[in-house]
């Protein structure tokens, strides 16, 4: 069993969207894509190619993890149930998915307060700039990569990642 440091974004505590810990650290080992999610954003069709970047390397030893965020223009409204039926009825999502929690700011998460010192391809470290946002991590359960919210999952720099990350 590989285990996580304890400086690792996955050794947070964190609850699902269902309840009970998300329990972060089963991830250990795997490429995990961390992304803060909306269902009422410009950008929620991301979903589609977030699910299709889970089907394609979950067997290889990936998965995204979708963290619901509403600190952008309210646009992650939803209880925990309306979001699970949301993601699942309208973008089949099968990924799992964190309780809603907030990214910027005082009340920022600790998962958030580990991944936001990294920079992404344009040098940017600091709060999150809008849903969406995507952290690489790699099997050693550091941050390898960060992604604008702009950065569709099939663009060919984080496929490319996430391809690295896995090899």
């Amino acid at each position: 069993m590989t285990t996580t440091d304890s400086n690792s974004p996955l050794s947070v505590e964190i609850d699902s969207l269902q309840g009970g810990a998300a329990d972060l650290a089963q991830y250990a080992g795997k490429a995990v894509l961390v992304v803060n999610v909306a269902s009422k954003c410009g950008l929620t069709p991301q979903y589609t190619g977030l699910e299709k970047l889970q089907e394609t390397y979950a067997e290889r030893g990936f998965t995204v993890l979708g963290v619901p965020c509403n600190q952008f223009l309210g646009q992650e409204p939803g209880s925990a149930e309306e979001i699970a039926e949301f993601c699942s009825a309208t973008y089949g999502v099968t990924f799992p998915m964190t309780e809603k929690v907030e990214v910027n700011g005082e009340g920022r998460h600790a998962l958030y307060e580990r991944l936001v010192g990294f920079a992404d391809a344009e040098g940017h470290t600091g709060d999150i700039r809008w849903n969406f946002e995507k952290f690489l991590i790699g099997r050693d359960g550091q941050v390898v990569a960060r992604f604008s919210p702009q950065t569709e999952p099939e663009a060919a720099e984080l496929v490319a990642a996430v391809e690295d990350a896995l090899a």
